[in-house]
């Protein structure tokens, strides 16, 4: 680990952590929950830009807050409104393991995000990084905080050539921020190294001139800057064809699905949708038929309203579209409802099936 971290020997650590935080307390976006420092909020926001893009984040950041202001609020909110907040923004297993954490949180600490790392990090869905943020950000502990951007980050400035796709190449980073962070403004510190990956230190194209800490910058030195971070590459997602239907009865409402509780997009509402094999012709008898025998629905099938292609980290999901009247459907335990358009709006439903809704209506 020593040998990983050598650059660090010849650093001036306290010119360096004094140049980043003054250009982050000049340059710093101003972004809703950094407003204050509400342990709950930080965590939110944290959760939140999990694999989110920032300005994605904003408009669902203030809008969960303004719904559920405190922890016990939140605590104490029905699953569909959770769901129904974080509608779009995917990967929902990060809300249900807040929601189970606020729980925790309101039950043993009485509402107060706990402030030590031991007792942050058995929460539901807290990980190392998490636990780290809302420690140094909301409690002001120097405790490392290391996302993508970090490791990003240190990769060029230390010149560290290990794969950060790897577990174990973190605790390098982590031994290297717990080295590097100021004890005095460890918030200022783990954030401006966040936002300097954020809009300095970017993936492609490092905007290496505009960077306070370029003269630390082994990479910047040696030219390596766009070689660094190494990554290996992801498996490819699989492709997967979808046919999805829009169905509705007699008095003009249309039948949705809860999604089953474990698995993808879980407890989440859908159109009837069936997998079809590549080698079935999407005819309409053809369609009929399957979702009879699979979903146990009649229908009559009678437009083809169009095609989306919504892509998860290791699906991709084509999905052909259509519109039809429901004959007959199975009452299956209020797994199958019946919803007007203005009804469905109460609902949580994922991105994809967001894309077929408003696809519909332009039609």
């Amino acid at each position: 680990m020593e040998n990983k971290l050598k650059e660090l020997e010849k650093m001036d650590i306290n010119a360096f952590q004094h140049d980043l935080i003054s250009w982050f307390k000049e340059e710093q976006r101003d972004l809703p929950w950094r407003k204050d420092q509400d342990p709950y909020k930080v965590w939110v926001s944290e959760i939140m830009l999990q694999q989110t893009r920032v300005d994605t984040v904003i408009p669902y950041f203030n809008r969960f807050i303004e719904w559920f202001p405190t922890i016990d609020e939140f605590a104490d909110a029905e699953e569909e409104k959770v769901l129904k907040a974080w509608e779009g923004l995917g990967y929902y297993s990060r809300v249900r393991n807040l929601h189970s954490a606020a729980k925790e949180v309101r039950e043993k600490y009485n509402g107060k995000v706990p402030n030590t790392l031991e007792e942050i990090s058995e929460l539901k869905g807290v990980g190392p990084y998490t636990a780290g943020a809302i420690l140094s950000i909301a409690y002001g502990k120097p405790e490392p905080a290391v996302d993508g951007n970090v490791m990003r980050v240190l990769s060029r400035i230390l010149s560290i050539w290990d794969d950060i796709a790897k577990p174990s190449t973190r605790k390098i980073f982590e031994s290297a921020v717990h080295m590097l962070i100021s004890h005095s403004e460890p918030s200022e510190f783990n954030q401006a190294l966040m936002e300097l990956g954020a809009i300095i230190c970017t993936p492609t194209s490092p905007s290496c001139l505009l960077c306070p800490v370029r003269e630390y910058c082994v990479a910047f030195e040696e030219g390596t800057q766009e070689e660094l971070p190494i990554k290996s590459k992801k498996n490819k997602p699989k492709n997967v064809q979808l046919a999805s239907i829009l169905v509705k009865n007699n008095e003009g409402k249309f039948l949705i699905h809860k999604r089953p509780s474990q698995g993808l997009l879980a407890n989440l509402w859908e159109f009837p949708t069936i997998e079809i094999d590549s080698s079935i012709e999407s005819e309409k008898g053809n369609l009929e038929f399957l979702f009879k025998r699979i979903l146990d629905i009649n229908i009559k099938q009678e437009k083809v309203i169009g095609q989306i292609e919504h892509v998860f980290s290791h699906l991709i999901w084509n999905i052909q579209v259509y519109g039809g009247e429901l004959i007959k459907y199975p009452p299956k335990n209020g797994e199958w409802i019946l919803v007007s358009l203005k009804e469905m709006e109460e609902y949580a439903f994922p991105v994809p099936y967001q894309k077929i809704l408003q696809l519909y209506k332009n039609k």
